[in-house]
């Protein structure tokens, strides 16, 4: 007997619904065929115990699996539950009448127990777009996939429950989220504030300037000075995301299977922080079965990346192709992988290896040509692509003792999101482009255009600093955000000037 079931292959962030074909005749022999790797032919063994463990008889009979389509590889162990239920309806002790109306994701434990997957997210949205009633997922993933609207999730526990919901034995209520009600319900719940950071007003402004226009941005300074407390807080002042994009964002994770028990939806901007051993297959995604790394997972959100220079040289080439082209790109010999990874690089590190180098009080035990030499593991063509260096000093011990509290992060995101709102009416219509930090060269040459005093400050700055053309790219689009900030319409002298002084670790600017 013929009978069909549905699951889903998640290939980078979306699915594609996979047909399991299951017939069953006379003879003996287990096979399954359809480009299934190894861990979807070891199901046999989990699924005849867990069939025999709650009361069901495996087939002793000739058992031919089929998934299609046949090019597409198979990986993991998520269609265990489709597969035994198709089993079981092959050999008559199942229904088949509502079988292909669902599809069926979820690993088998040998008790018959149903663990959690990943990717329940773009399967869900796969099955809506198909056409198919509902999706039966295991209990922990139900709120995950009922971010859909539209489509019944229903969650088991185990494969007895399953059975039952199929043969009407057992009704299971759908879960049923408000995906609008869950987005506003926390989407500003930040734990970290900037009212917990003392003094730092000029590395403040320059974050602030980084979170309206989606600048990448560095920090140096002596260890102590607050540039880790600093980076942790940006997130809370950045625009909070869009339902478009929490979605895409929880998409992500959950392909990665980085969504908790009560989390349905991502709406708090990612901050990843990844340490400095990290290799460049963890970091740009990857693997025999590619996944995504620490440049999507950031996508939407933060990349903090502390200590820049203790990483690996190659692990910071990779990051130049995905800050301009705001994806990457995982390619392996039969098939490739577009990950989104549209992030705001912060990075932080000390000037030099002592880390006292231009520190007002200590002094710097590093000899001659050292200080250099450590900014160099950082290459020009990557620091070019960071659009504001800022200098952090160590807080005074007045400043750190003052009872005054420091302006909250809800007072500092209401300016950067009024400066973000004229952004949003500048690029309508502009897809994919949303902010001042991913304007084009044509673009540049539309909005930022120059009176005579801001082109004579930028010339002089140019020759004197002996930046780059993309540093001067970078200029104009941070200037940009200056004055948008301001409520400007015009590009001022002075917005140029701020801009230029957001260029001074560049390489004839620092420790030359």
């Amino acid at each position: 007997m013929l009978i069909k079931t549905y699951g889903s292959a998640v290939q980078g962030i979306s699915a594609i619904t996979i047909t399991i074909e299951v017939n069953i005749s006379r003879g003996i022999r287990f096979f399954i065929v359809g480009l299934a790797d190894n861990a979807v032919k070891e199901s046999q063994k989990r699924i005849e115990s867990a069939l025999l463990n709650n009361g069901f008889n495996w087939p002793y009979l000739r058992v031919v699996v089929n998934m299609a389509p046949a090019d597409i590889r198979k990986e993991g162990s998520s269609y265990d539950l489709p597969l035994a239920l198709a089993l079981l309806a092959a050999s008559d002790q199942l229904s088949s009448e509502k079988l292909d109306k669902y599809i069926i994701m979820g690993e088998l434990s040998l008790d018959g127990t149903v663990q959690n997957v990943r990717g329940v997210l773009p399967i869900a949205l796969q099955a809506k777009r198909e056409g198919f009633r509902g999706i039966i997922v295991p209990k922990r993933n139900t709120r995950e996939a009922a971010v859909v609207e539209g489509l019944e999730v229903i969650g088991v526990k185990n494969l007895k429950e399953a059975v039952e919901f199929f043969a009407g034995q057992l009704y299971i209520e759908p879960t049923i989220i408000n995906t609008r009600e869950e987005f506003l319900k926390s989407y500003e719940n930040y734990e970290l504030d900037f009212a917990d950071v003392k003094g730092q007003e000029m590395v403040k402004r320059a974050l602030m300037i980084a979170a309206c226009g989606q600048h990448n941005i560095i920090m140096i300074g002596p260890p102590g000075s607050g540039k880790t407390m600093l980076a942790k807080r940006l997130p809370s002042i950045i625009p909070p995301m869009t339902l478009d994009e929490a979605l895409e964002t929880t998409k992500i994770h959950s392909v990665a299977g980085k969504m908790g028990r009560e989390t349905g939806l991502v709406t708090l901007r990612p901050f990843r922080s990844p340490h400095h051993t990290i290799s460049d297959v963890a970091l740009v995604g990857g693997g025999s079965s590619p996944q995504p790394g620490e440049i999507s997972l950031s996508h939407n959100g933060v990349l903090f990346m502390d200590e820049l220079p203790e990483f690996k040289r190659n692990v910071l080439e990779v990051l130049r192709q995905p800050l301009e082209n705001r994806y990457i790109t995982v390619s392996r010999s039969k098939f490739a992988v577009d990950y989104p990874a549209n992030f705001m690089l912060v990075a932080s590190m000390n000037p030099c290896p002592c880390g006292f180098y231009n520190h007002p009080e200590k002094n710097c035990s590093c000899s001659p040509g050292v200080v250099e030499k450590y900014l160099n593991k950082i290459s020009g063509p990557l620091l070019d692509r960071i659009d504001i260096h800022i200098e952090v000093i160590p807080v005074p011990f007045n400043q750190l003792t003052e009872l005054r509290e420091a302006e909250p992060s809800r007072m500092i995101r209401e300016r950067i999101i009024a400066g973000f709102r004229i952004q949003e009416s500048r690029f309508a219509g502009i897809k994919g482009v949303h902010s001042n930090a991913h304007m084009s060269n044509p673009m540049l040459k539309k909005y930022c255009s120059l009176g005579s005093d801001s082109q004579a400050i930028l010339k002089n700055a140019m020759e004197k600093l002996g930046l780059s053309a993309r540093a001067y790219d970078r200029i104009l689009k941070v200037s940009r955000t200056i004055a948008d900030l301001e409520g400007s319409e015009y590009i001022m002298a002075s917005h140029i000037a701020e801009a230029v002084n957001y260029r001074n670790l560049d390489r004839d600017g620092w420790a030359g």
